[in-house]
């Protein structure tokens, strides 16, 4: 099994019961944190997954801020998961893809890219946009 990196949406479609994506995103979470192969959860994803689930403008029915968290700190205490950091390679990495970067948006998207680079992950994602980076292997898990 490959060495994946989790975008947000992933995280928040595997908690949200309210998304048609739920029981996709949730299977296919559980069996990667129970597996064998790595799973890479950057500081800016997990902080991403709890400010959405906790934001009553964006959640239907939110958690707090606390339940988010803890949510955070059950899959941090996996065996499976890792927080991958920028290496120095890291603002050159994300300097070859800036070109690409046409819309802010897209910024928190090139550093996950590059992140998923250096360390050779898949990054795994619902969002096409990732498509916009050469030299990224990615994939949408829930469309496999």
């Amino acid at each position: 099994m490959a060495l994946i990196l989790v975008d947000t949406n992933l995280l928040v479609y595997a908690v949200d019961a309210s998304s048609p994506f739920h029981d996709a995103a949730r299977t296919w979470l559980e069996d990667r944190l129970n597996g064998r192969g790595g799973v890479g959860l950057p500081w800016q994803v997990l902080n991403g997954f709890a400010r959405l689930v906790s934001n009553p403008r964006i959640s239907p029915r939110p958690m707090s801020t606390g339940e988010a968290w803890s949510v955070v700190e059950e899959w941090l205490a996996l065996d499976a998961t890792f927080t991958p950091e920028p290496t120095p390679r890291h603002r050159e990495i994300v300097a070859g893809l800036m070109p690409r970067v046409t819309r802010a948006d897209l910024i928190p998207d090139a550093h996950l890219a590059a992140l998923a680079m250096e360390y050779g992950l898949v990054l795994c994602s619902t969002d096409a946009d990732f498509d916009r980076f050469p030299g990224l292997s990615w994939t949408n898990p829930l469309a496999e």
